[in-house]
């Protein structure tokens, strides 16, 4: 355990009081990102992607269900894997309570995979999910907002992602989140992706643990969320990382 200086109360107000103002600042700074964000340029969406999910085949267009909204995750689930990316479950668990509001602020939430429906419906009725998962695997979703790719950039370090050519992500998956606005008329905007550490702010549980003494404490890990299970996982002892060496999805 980490020596910390013992003082008084009145000594640890004035401090909490010191790092509160930096709070502060820090929470008006992402306010400016916040509108940074929402103020940039749109792209129309010219390609129709067709999906298989719980209501047969949808169109990009039609997963906005009514809504003007669209927010798709890109949940780590190669066709070949036998389960989804436990980094990607753990998002999945903080967002899947959180869909009926943003369905009351004109937000559609669907999570998009890779992998055939049935794995996907299998995999989330092992979690206990109620979130709507639609299969990519016959479309080029993944690969044109670059959360799939092939062995050969893999192996030629030629991977795009997060904004960045030759990315060395080493599997065929990588996490990100894309947003996507309805025309009136129909027509469909892509407004915003993030991906790697941008996915950070959507993981209510890091955002706990910064705020206590050991915080995230990942640094002896071979890498961040290396202690990470899938939620029925924890306390397993045959449970395999695949990631370990990989050190994918953080």
């Amino acid at each position: 355990m980490s020596r910390h200086t013992i003082v008084s109360t009145e000594e640890w107000t004035k401090a909490r009081k010191e790092l509160l103002a930096k709070e502060k600042e820090f929470s008006k700074a992402r306010d400016e990102l916040s509108r940074l964000r929402r103020a940039l340029p749109w792209r129309k969406v010219e390609k129709e992607y067709v999906f298989l999910g719980p209501k047969g085949k949808e169109t990009l267009a039609d997963l906005f269900d009514g809504r003007s909204q669209l927010i798709t995750y890109h949940f780590m689930f190669d066709p070949d894997w036998i389960e989804g990316c436990k980094s990607c479950s753990f998002i999945a668990d903080h967002y899947d309570p959180a869909i009926v509001h943003l369905n009351n602020r004109d937000v559609t939430f669907v999570t998009v995979s890779r992998a055939p429906l049935a794995k996907l419906e299998a995999f989330q009725s092992r979690m206990g999910w109620k979130f709507k998962w639609v299969s990519s695997i016959g479309n080029d979703f993944n690969v044109d907002f670059h959360v799939t790719f092939t062995q050969e950039q893999i192996d030629k370090r030629q991977a795009y992602y997060n904004y960045r050519a030759g990315e060395t992500f080493p599997v065929k998956e990588a996490p990100g989140v894309s947003v996507f606005r309805k025309g009136e008329s129909g027509e469909v905007y892509h407004t915003y992706s993030a991906y790697a550490r941008g996915l950070d702010m959507f993981i209510s549980a890091y955002h706990y643990l910064d705020i206590t003494p050991k915080g995230r404490d990942e640094a002896g890990f071979s890498y961040g969320m290396e202690w990470l299970r899938h939620h029925d996982r924890y306390g397993d002892a045959t449970f395999i990382d695949p990631y370990a060496r990989t050190k994918a999805c953080h």
